[in-house]
């Protein structure tokens, strides 16, 4: 097996699109994520997995904090922005954005996390993230979702 049947597998499996976030010295950092899960109750967490060579995770590590900004499937737009490496993607992705407990929230996402670094677990070229979940907003709407290297929803909602 070689890394691209590997890719190929995992391509298969749809997951959820968020734009995580983090802010240190008044500056917006964020990138586009698909690992991102619930984890526990009780406590509220999640995990969020970021590459090593992620700026973002950088930040992360140096302020203890992260957003969660899960997207609806209208929002494949800022998805694809903040999946590129750009200088400003906050303002290259046009999307409105304000700060929410001191971190970078997408004003339209139905979904939104703030969340404390609880720790950072070794896995491979990635750093897995355990966040205690401080403060939720949410609406009902029709999720994001990237399976098969496409941007979709859950096809109960596309009906």
């Amino acid at each position: 097996m070689g890394p691209q049947d590997f890719r190929d597998a995992m391509a298969g499996v749809c997951a959820p699109v968020t734009i995580v976030t983090a802010a240190e010295h008044g500056t917006p950092y964020g990138v586009t994520v698909s690992a991102f899960a619930s984890l526990s109750l009780r406590p509220p967490m999640v995990s969020v997995a970021l590459n090593r060579s992620s700026d973002v995770l950088r930040h992360i590590l140096a302020t203890g904090r992260f957003g969660v900004n899960v997207l609806s499937g209208e929002q494949d737009g800022p998805a694809r922005t903040f999946a590129r490496r750009l200088p400003d993607r906050f303002a290259a992705s046009g999307a409105p954005w304000t700060y929410d407990h001191g971190l970078p929230r997408l004003t339209d996402a139905p979904g939104w996390l703030v969340c404390d670094l609880r720790s950072a677990v070794e896995g491979g070229d990635h750093l897995l993230l355990l966040g205690d979940v401080t403060h939720v907003r949410t609406s009902r709407a029709a999720p994001l979702v990237y399976g098969h290297r496409t941007f979709g929803t859950h096809s109960a909602f596309a009906r």
